[in-house]
């Protein structure tokens, strides 16, 4: 029970050889107390402890074992006892001296407290049965440790240092050591009392991603340890005491983000019972605490969860499943019917507390429950689908989504079933954390092992995995409130994607990718690539392009399907469906332009134009595809500056230097160059001039007759001015006719056509075009002279005709009629004074 000894730490260049004394105290194989003499105060151990720990652990024959010490002294006489207790105060008189006289004094009294107790206390003898037994823990140290980095505010590595404590917390947890709740308590504790969050409430200010991300997992890990399926009765009270007690607290942050937004939370976790349809607007905030407290609630006494996660072999095949809620399918499996969230928080608790094979199994149950509900909902649809065949409304049947939820239920099912297909297997007995060894998952390799007897023929805990995976991401799901919970959506969407990429397709896993794409695109408003969805939906441009990008090399009809399905960007038209408000789970609160609130707007809109840009790279060479991609672009994107860059895209495509121009994707480019164009020909945009210069290169590629037509059609696409100065000027440059190889008819052609727009624009905007315009028509004559009266007429003074020349001024001498000059002639004034050397005009 009571382990003591010394340990030499070796002297090195600038520290001489140090000896510490160590005592270490144990019970029920766990170290109860530890002192060192070394003073190095941490969180964890020191070296000397582990040192000393080690060495009784290696070599226990080298550590002379002894009675307690009550039973040693009990064999002592009196006199021995005398001699013992004097030589023990000399030789540590200084320390005990004292101690040792104030407990004679007090002995040796009648009333004194020490003798009103029968015996005396021995450190040596371990403690009771009854008394709690657990891994000392320096709680003043981890309250210390937990300050100092949340003082740091996210400098220095102090973000990394608070995530390895809470990796510790679940590493306690998963080990079954009654210190992680205690942790976790000294940890929170601590973050409830950061002075940054009254100061952020005062001032309306929001807080760090990163923080907020701590108190996530702050809230998830208490989720865990209400959850845990072994706990007493009091001791979850006590939590739930403690819990409740930091909810109520003021400045305690709200699960959907900060509070400097006062709009409705829209994200009610259970929509259950008699409260299920209250006005949003009137429900209280959640808080990160909130799932926790409510959790509270649950059990696990019912007795078919605890067959499905006990037992592998728990069936019952005379079922016949034809109810919605049945305990087991038409093969006899069983079925977990729970808040998919709720029940995946059950599988995390029971992954957290170390106990994989159940939360396996419960997995395995929740995913099966899944697909079964997913096939009765799209027999479902397709019923009603036949009955009202003209019904075009839809609506939210999620108003939850499981991507992006605070308990990650998707992340969780899936890191647990990939948890059970790694190769090494060591998984379900050292239950290795599948999250942090992602960052190694390329060397990593995962088999088909059908190891479980409630899979289909064929199937695997990858396979299942990845199906799940494929569920979650394209579930059609309302777009929640707040910045912060927005972009945790894009966050979650894009983390599950990236460990889905890391997984190797082979011939098994593209058939569920297709049975998974077939039931998206069939599955109506379960969906979020349906035919109709609510304009409030998630879009789904980044699940799309992974989708499309995985199933092009093995069925290139159904990518396009999918990829064109999901282009759609609904929350930005006018006339999209507004969803059935017959439904009661519809929320009738939502304003129906609300999208000035979908602060992730801009990142959806650039996920929208990478998802276009992929697919016009695959199409390439394709005229049918390219065609529809081209619709798609421009029906469902409508900001000009990533049309602009999609044209862009397309035209460095279709200009790779190793093959000929691809002429179908160059007309695409111009197309959406000209629709850029005319989006952008009456709102200012810093980038314009670049556009118009760029346009003309694209036509130049695509040929003579590109150039000509959009000269002809000039007052579409471009202002008077861009239309002389920048179009027709660079189409008549020697450089333009040299790159396209004109003859003279051509040649004349396209001077004709730039002539005509000289004019036109010399007549709309006489003061800006005139020199250009001059310019362009000065090879032809009757033309020159029309131009030259276009800006005469339009100048009532020599002063206006003067400045409007000179403003027009770009390179050289403006050339103007020499008889315009004349005395006397309408127009001229006297007063004005000549034109100086360098501006003389001449004929």
């Amino acid at each position: 029970f009571h382990l003591s000894g010394t340990v030499t730490e070796p002297a090195i260049q600038s520290e001489p050889e140090t000896v510490c004394n160590v005592a270490i105290s144990f019970d029920r194989c766990k170290i109860t107390s530890v002192t060192c003499s070394c003073g190095n105060k941490d969180i964890f151990y020191c070296a000397h402890v582990v040192a000393l720990s080690l060495y009784r652990i290696r070599k226990p024959d080298q550590v002379k074992l002894h009675l307690p010490i009550s039973e040693t002294l009990f064999q002592m006489n009196r006199d021995q006892l005398q001699k013992f207790v004097q030589y023990l105060i000399t030789v540590h008189h200084t320390e005990v001296l004292p101690t040792a006289q104030k407990l004679a004094d007090e002995i040796l009294s009648q009333n004194s407290e020490i003798n009103q107790v029968h015996g005396a206390p021995d450190p040596t003898a371990g403690a009771s049965i009854d008394d709690e037994n657990c891994w000392h823990l320096d709680e003043e140290q981890v309250q210390e440790q937990v300050k100092l980095f949340l003082s740091q505010g996210g400098y220095h590595g102090s973000g990394k240092q608070l995530n390895l404590l809470f990796a510790k917390v679940r590493e306690m947890l998963k080990m079954r050591d009654s210190n992680g709740a205690r942790m976790l308590t000294l940890i929170t504790e601590q973050f409830m009392a950061d002075p940054r969050l009254s100061l952020w409430r005062q001032q309306g200010t929001a807080m760090t991603d990163k923080y907020r991300q701590l108190w996530d997992e702050l809230g998830a890990l208490w989720m865990c340890i209400v959850l845990n399926p072994h706990c007493k009765l009091e001791q979850k009270a006590s939590w739930l005491k403690q819990l409740k007690k930091w909810n109520s607290v003021d400045v305690c942050p709200w699960e959907d983000g900060n509070h400097g937004s006062e709009l409705p939370n829209l994200t009610n976790a259970l929509p259950q019972g008699a409260n299920a349809n209250q006005d949003s607007s009137n429900r209280p905030h959640r808080t990160v605490f909130t799932r926790a407290i409510e959790a509270c609630d649950l059990h696990w006494q019912d007795s078919h969860l605890q067959h499905i996660i006990n037992s592998d072999l728990y069936t019952n095949y005379c079922y016949h499943d034809d109810t919605e809620n049945s305990l087991f399918d038409s093969r006899g499996w069983p079925l977990w019917h729970e808040h998919v969230p709720t029940a995946c928080a059950r599988v995390d608790a029971l992954r957290s507390h170390g106990y994989p094979r159940e939360a396996l199994r419960l997995a395995i149950a929740i995913v099966n429950t899944l697909r079964r509900q997913q096939q009765k909902q799209l027999e479902m649809f397709r019923t009603q689908k036949k009955e009202l065949p003209h019904k075009s409304i839809t609506s939210i049947t999620n108003l939850e989504g499981w991507v992006g939820h605070p308990l990650d239920p998707v992340g969780t099912l899936f890191s647990s079933l990939m948890e059970a297909c790694r190769i090494d297997d060591e998984n379900l007995s050292g239950f290795s954390d599948f999250t942090e060894n992602m960052g190694q998952c390329k060397s990593l390799e995962y088999q088909h092992l059908p190891a479980h007897k409630f899979l289909e023929e064929g199937e695997s805990y990858l396979t299942l995995a990845v199906e799940v995976a494929l569920i979650g991401l394209g579930q059609q799901r309302i777009m929640p409130d707040g910045l912060y919970t927005q972009e945790k959506v894009c966050r979650n969407e894009e983390q599950l994607i990236s460990k889905l990429q890391e997984i190797e397709l082979d011939d098994t896993l593209v058939k569920i990718f297709r049975k998974q794409a077939v039931f998206l695109l069939e599955a109506g408003p379960y969906s979020g690539l349906g035919e109709i969805i609510h304009r409030e939906s998630v879009p789904m441009h980044t699940f799309a392009k992974y989708l499309f990008t995985s199933l092009l090399p093995h069925d290139a009809e159904l990518a396009y399907k999918i990829a064109l399905r999901a282009m759609r960007l609904l929350v930005l038209e006018s006339t999209a469906p507004s969803g059935d408000l017959t439904r009661p789970h519809h929320i009738a609160s939502v304003v129906p332009n609300r999208y000035p609130r979908w602060f992730t707007l801009s990142h959806i809109e650039s996920q929208q134009c990478e998802l276009a840009s992929t697919m016009l790279t695959a199409a390439k060479g394709d005229v049918r595809r390219l065609e529809t991609v081209l619709e798609s672009i421009q029906k469902n994107i409508h900001s000009s500056s990533h049309i602009f860059k999609l044209a862009q895209d397309a035209f460095k495509i279709a200009t790779l230097m190793d093959s000929l121009p691809d002429i179908t994707l160059l007309k695409v480019s111009l197309e959406l160059g000209l629709q850029v164009m005319r989006m952008t020909l009456s709102t200012l945009n810093w980038r314009r001039r670049e556009m118009v210069r760029w346009l003309v290169t694209c036509a130049t590629e695509v040929g003579v007759y590109a150039l000509d037509s959009i000269m002809q059609t000039w007052f579409t696409l471009f202002t008077p001015t861009e239309a002389t100065s920048i179009v027709a000027t660079t189409v008549m440059s020697n450089s333009t006719i040299v790159r396209l190889h004109l003859d003279c008819h051509q040649q004349e052609k396209l001077a004709s056509s730039a002539r005509t727009l000289a004019l036109q624009c010399a007549m709309k905007d006489p003061q800006n075009c005139a020199l250009s315009a001059l310019t362009l028509c000065e090879k032809d004559h009757i033309a020159f002279e029309t131009a030259y009266q276009i800006v005469l007429d339009a100048a009532t003074t020599w002063h206006e005709l003067y400045t409007a020349l000179y403003n027009s001024t770009v390179h050289g001498a403006p050339r103007v009629p020499h008889e315009g000059l004349q005395a006397g002639h309408p127009g001229h004034d006297p007063s004005q004074p000549e034109l100086q050397s360098g501006h003389t005009p001449c004929h």
